[in-house]
């Protein structure tokens, strides 16, 4: 059976070769097995190394021991923007990281984290593992030999971190900012200098001035980071990451290697580690924002006419990467994904919440 077949077929099928000897193999002692995990945060960063954390622990707890994970920090093997080609080439068994950062290798990868106006985490959720989603992570991963596996979203991200405010979209010319992935591009469309830089840098950079704004998680995990010691305008709302979706993606030779039940605990630890980082993030944000405005952080909206020119220009990033057809096949099942679950939470949840603050208040 042909890898093709293989991610067709069943995305747990049992697996079919272990992995060649030219890649890392897995370490085995005992009759255990322990995976090499790289990263792309730094220990006991606020919400992303949490999910990772956490995936490491669920997959220990599920396996009784007998499946362990290693999770290493960049620099610990390879660099923090370095952990697809580690994980493709099989220096690394898996990476746990946001799939946009790897746009270069292919635009669709933006999907699998956020895209400009986007879904929220729960029509990302929808959309994974009942609109193809996850189908179409192993289609895309069959090109760089890897397995796709959601595992992890922090919701939606705020609109950065600015040491002005802005009033139009005039102000993002020339601006230094750090935002990865379309997201970035869409402000290079409005005159930005964008940078991707990864998120144990981001402190030095902006007081520094190397940056002169910065989007990054949300209250919780920026409060963490200490972004409000250096900058004082704080967006709440941002147009680029409404539900940002992580990934914890196997080298594909590794995958095949693994028992059908460890492909299972692999699958369900992350799909566990979604909801709870999801949960985790969400639960923590309101009384990290209070914090934030307490120690001086002005908290603002963008004017409506920025939100015209980024939708304006998150049009036109969108469309011209349409002539890639599996990148077109992508963006065509997550938007018909979301527009049939945006039908029913519209005048569902999203009704009920407009209608609780108008009868209760807050």
């Amino acid at each position: 059976m042909d890898r093709r077949s293989f991610l067709r077929n069943s995305t747990l099928g049992a697996g079919a070769a272990a992995a060649a000897s030219t890649l890392a193999a897995p370490a085995y002692a005992q009759g255990k097995r322990t995976l090499t995990m790289v990263t792309s945060w730094p220990r006991g960063f606020a919400v992303l190394d949490d999910a990772a954390t956490y995936l490491e622990q669920m997959v220990g707890e599920m396996s009784d021991g007998m499946l362990t994970i290693d999770k290493k920090a960049p620099g610990e093997l390879v660099g923090a923007l370095e952990v697809f080609d580690a994980v493709s080439s099989g220096q690394a068994d898996m990476y746990h990281s946001a799939d946009y950062y790897f746009i270069n290798n292919h635009p669709g990868y933006a999907y699998f984290t956020a895209v400009p106006f986007g879904g929220t985490a729960q029509e990302v959720t929808n959309w994974y593992y009942h609109g193809g989603g996850e189908e179409l992570h192993d289609e895309l991963g069959l090109i760089f030999n890897m397995k796709g596996l959601n595992a992890g979203n922090s919701g939606s991200q705020s609109g950065g971190w600015f040491r002005n405010e802005i009033t139009s979209a005039d102000d993002f010319n020339g601006l230094k900012f750090r935002m990865p992935g379309l997201g970035g591009k869409v402000l290079g469309e409005l005159g930005a200098s964008v940078q991707n830089i990864p998120g144990g840098e981001l402190y030095q950079a902006l007081s520094s001035g190397a940056l002169d704004g910065l989007e990054w998680v949300g209250p919780m995990a920026d409060e963490r980071a200490g972004f409000q010691e250096v900058a004082k305008i704080y967006y709440t709302a941002g147009f680029h990451e409404p539900g940002s979706a992580l990934s914890a993606n196997v080298n594909l030779d590794v995958w095949e290697g693994l028992t059908a039940q460890q492909q299972h605990i692999l699958r369900y630890a992350s799909m566990a580690t979604t909801h709870y980082q999801l949960a985790e993030t969400l639960a923590n944000n309101g009384a990290a924002l209070a914090r934030l405005q307490s120690q001086g952080v002005k908290t603002l909206q963008f004017p409506d006419d920025v939100w015209d020119a980024f939708g304006a220009a998150s049009k036109k990033v969108m469309d011209e990467n349409m002539g890639d057809e599996l990148f077109a096949k992508i963006r065509n099942s997550f938007e018909t994904s979301m527009a049939n679950s945006a039908s029913w939470i519209g005048k569902s949840d999203a009704y009920y919440v407009e209608q609780r603050v108008r009868v209760l208040g807050g």
